[in-house]
């Protein structure tokens, strides 16, 4: 087989192993969610094609090990039978990751998995300069790591205070883990710093009486952070977005920024970094207000 073929066979996430004439199938999955008849599925092909064995690999996905290259093909088919679609590698927009969301976990805020397979949905695959990962956090605990993706999302709960249901007992204050919260008695005030806020809810859920509530939910965007042999932490974006329509226009405008400014092995944060981030951020930023309206687009702190 020439180079070449195993390119494109890698871009079909077939890849070749150490072991001559063997490789690895990678399969599609968004948010890491299979359902048990999928499983099913993959379990006969790896027990017949393969050595009765996966892998599950850091990104939440599956790839089934020591397929043989006569194999590779009937394999495709068998899962494609089942349901089961043959993943991605090389220069596209990769597996898209997320934690189970507000529909499993208390203290989601976002449909993180929802979000992911709709993400997954409109852009899976799609050819970038190089590879491109999302990765979607339901909530500020932030078990997805949103900083170490091209994007990522973190969920939050903005807070405000009911002035008229406060006993100023000083609770809000007390479990504010970012020191954000000044109770004011004399003053008949209680100060919320939402540049020091990180949005995790604990005051709303603490408070006895009522008096701090949920102002919104919605979510931070994180640009630029990879992993690897240069690794780095995505930068966030300003502002504290709502809304999942307006979670598909930032990831669908970062790609169209990326494609438009990134050169041959480029990682994003790489043209993030030559282009600069404000330039970065006005491309997308304009492109959301010019779709949702200035004030739906972006909510200043």
């Amino acid at each position: 087989m020439k180079e070449a073929d195993y390119k494109e066979l890698k871009k079909g996430g077939m890849m070749r192993q150490a072991e001559k004439g063997k490789f690895s199938v990678r399969l599609r999955l968004a948010g890491g969610r299979l359902t048990a008849e999928a499983m099913g599925v993959v379990k006969d092909v790896a027990d017949r094609y393969g050595r009765g064995e996966i892998h599950l690999t850091a990104r939440q996905g599956i790839e089934i090990p020591f397929i043989s290259q006569d194999d590779l093909f009937k394999v495709k088919s068998e899962l494609a039978a089942g349901g089961v679609e043959v993943g991605v590698c090389g220069p596209t927009v990769r597996t898209v990751t997320a934690c189970q969301g507000s529909k499993v976990c208390p203290l989601g805020v976002l449909d993180a998995s929802g979000l992911a397979s709709e993400v997954d949905r409109l852009f899976y695959g799609k050819p970038v300069p190089t590879k491109f990962k999302v990765g979607i956090s339901g909530c500020v605990n932030n078990c997805l790591k949103a900083e170490e993706n091209d994007i990522g999302i973190k969920g939050g709960i903005e807070p405000c205070w009911n002035r008229d249901l406060c006993t100023y007992c000083g609770v809000c204050e007390a479990v504010c883990p970012a020191d954000a919260i000044r109770v004011r008695e004399e003053e008949g005030r209680v100060h919320i710093d939402l540049g020091k806020c990180i949005y995790c809810g604990d005051c709303i859920k603490a408070c006895p009486f009522r008096a701090m509530q949920e102002s919104r939910r919605g979510f931070f965007v994180f640009a630029g952070g990879k992993f690897g042999r240069f690794p780095s932490l995505g930068k966030k974006m300003g502002g504290f977005f709502t809304g999942d329509s307006a979670v598909i226009s930032i990831v669908r405008e970062s790609i169209e920024f990326f494609k438009s400014f990134g050169k041959p092995k480029d990682r994003f944060g790489t043209t993030i970094q030559r282009v600069g981030f404000k330039e970065y951020e006005k491309y997308v930023l304009d492109a959301l207000k010019e779709e949702m309206g200035e004030k739906a687009a972006r909510h200043h702190r």
